[in-house]
């Protein structure tokens, strides 16, 4: 009968003997910045059908929401850049989707490198807008959401500029979809 009271005992004092030890006090653990959604610059298409799938990020009631177009191929940098400067469709409009981009920025980047460089014109980007984060997040979420950019920088006469997060402090970047996760819808 003292064999397996020996046997628990020795059980309950390696259980309780392993793990993470107690601490004083609670301590507060930050969760990972998210969501992590999954994007590409294009997906395949259902068998059959040779079109593919374009992201742009637009707004809807003040905060960012994806929107997927399907084009006939994958766009360049410069032409997704382009069509997100365009602004949305009809069809989108009617669904109370909207844009807060203004200005006529270009986009470059150097050969090799996955951070993509947005030179800003004189008139910025949604310059004097209540909602200039969710502008420069349009951009940042729309340009990231490709498989080959890792990064956003922004730059005015060849000077990079502190450009508000989603969170509303200022960065210089590199930026990534993760500076725009309070303002995604």
């Amino acid at each position: 009968m003292r064999r397996p009271a020996v046997a628990v005992a020795v059980v309950v004092a390696l259980v309780s003997g392993c793990g993470v030890p107690a601490e004083e006090a609670p301590r507060r653990i930050e969760a990972p910045h998210g969501p992590f959604p999954s994007f590409a610059v294009a997906t395949a298409a259902p068998p059959g059908d040779t079109d593919v799938v374009e992201r742009l990020y637009f707004i809807r009631d003040g905060r960012l929401v994806a929107v997927t177009r399907r084009i006939p191929e994958p766009p360049t940098l410069v032409e997704q850049f382009d069509h997100l400067l365009s602004g949305p469709t009809d069809d989108e409009r009617e669904q109370s989707i909207t844009t807060a981009l203004t200005g006529t920025p270009s986009v470059s980047r150097t050969p090799g490198s996955e951070v993509v460089t947005v030179n800003l014109t004189a008139e910025g980007i949604g310059a004097g807008r209540s909602d200039e984060a969710v502008a420069y997040g349009q951009i940042v979420c729309t340009l990231v959401g490709r498989t080959d950019v890792s990064g956003v920088v922004f730059t005015r006469d060849g000077q990079r500029r502190g450009v508000p997060r989603g969170d509303g402090s200022l960065s210089e970047g590199p930026l990534t979809t993760a500076d725009y996760t309070d303002i995604i819808g």
